[in-house]
């Protein structure tokens, strides 16, 4: 089984475990030490994988994290495990953090089965970092996160070289996450940058109050022209199928199912819309017979949209309210879909957290 494949059996451990597994030991069970072998590691060998792996620190004794992960009789990763029934954002893991500072290891994971946080100490060498590098969640993933997750594995594992990783990471996450920001609220700082490149003279108050809601929509208007430049080379005739790309199919197909690239087009458009509010991979296609369902992180309890676009008289695109009521618009063609990116947004954002 190659890695890749190895993940997706992971990932139906993880959706198994969310509905079963109600305790710490039962996720560790369940998801954690699949993860484990799946990464490379012989469980059932004490001299790759210490469970209760006990330190003291300071003036606390006979403290253990739950595994510990060596390569070549060193310690190599420490993960601290906790029930996939807590989010990993309200969890406490300070014992983590203390561990880090004592042990060989320069990586460390935080899991609840779903989610998977990676550490390092990219800020200050034996220090763990207070916020991850890589979250790969095991229920929405695509594959070039499979790939980065392949960095951990034993056989290819290079600490140089995924702390070199971590830091780009991490840069690439803070300048999106500050991207974000200025998309939704724009700074004065940043729309003083804008109107510097755009306005002659100088730049007043007044300036500021007519740029600023400018700024918004040239996000919007660069998106729309990326994910078009996109599509107009994807579906062009002789254009190499991206595999990467490929929407998750429904429950509820028969067999006889075929996603169009008309719909594929239009799942695209969503997730540009959606682009503003929310990771772009959270946002999932589900192809049936009648419709094709875009909904949040691969759960139907969280629909975003349905587009109705296999009649050859009338298509519709179906919007959810923030209490899952669907209204549907006509649309002549798939980028019609645009003129409703307020009521998207507002279907996203009633499942962001």
């Amino acid at each position: 089984m190659d890695f890749a494949q190895k993940v997706k059996d992971l990932a139906q451990r993880s959706k198994h475990a969310s509905e079963h597994a109600l305790t710490e030991e039962a996720t560790k069970t369940a998801v954690v030490l699949p993860l484990i072998q799946a990464l490379g590691f012989d469980v059932f060998n004490l001299n790759e994988v210490t469970p209760e792996f006990v330190a003291d620190v300071g003036t606390k004794k006979g403290e253990k994290i739950d595994f510990a992960l060596k390569i070549d009789g060193k310690t190599a990763i420490l993960i601290e495990v906790k029930p996939i029934s807590l989010p990993l954002g309200s969890a406490q893991y300070s014992q983590l953090f203390r561990y880090f500072a004592v042990a060989d290891a320069r990586l460390a994971i935080l899991t609840n089965g779903r989610e998977i946080w990676f550490f390092s100490d990219t800020d200050e060498k034996n220090k763990m970092d207070k916020k991850p590098f890589f979250v790969f969640d095991l229920q929405s993933f695509d594959d070039s996160q499979v790939k980065d997750l392949a960095r951990f594995q034993k056989v290819s594992y290079n600490i140089e070289e995924i702390l070199e990783t971590a830091s780009n990471l991490k840069f690439v996450k803070s300048a999106a996450e500050f991207l974000r920001a200025q998309l939704a609220n724009p700074s004065d700082e940043f729309v003083r940058l804008i109107a510097r490149q755009i306005v002659d003279g100088s730049i007043t108050k007044s300036v500021l109050e007519q740029i600023r809601p400018i700024v918004p929509k040239a996000f919007d208007e660069v998106i729309r022209s990326r994910i078009q430049d996109k599509l107009n080379i994807a579906f062009r005739p002789g254009a190499p199928e991206n595999k990467d790309t490929t929407p998750a199919s429904g429950e509820d197909e028969k067999g006889d199912v075929v996603t169009t690239d008309e719909e594929i087009q239009a799942f695209y458009i969503v997730k540009a819309i959606g682009a503003r509010v929310l990771p772009i991979e959270r946002i999932v296609m589900r192809d049936a017979k009648s419709y094709c369902s875009i909904i949040v992180d691969d759960n139907n309890r969280k629909p975003v949209c349905r587009l109705y676009l296999n009649s050859k008289s009338t298509k519709y695109v179906g919007i959810f309210n923030a209490e899952k009521q669907e209204t549907k618009f006509p649309i002549a063609s798939v980028s019609d879909i645009f003129q409703h990116s307020e009521l998207i947004e507002g279907a996203i954002k009633a499942h962001v957290k």
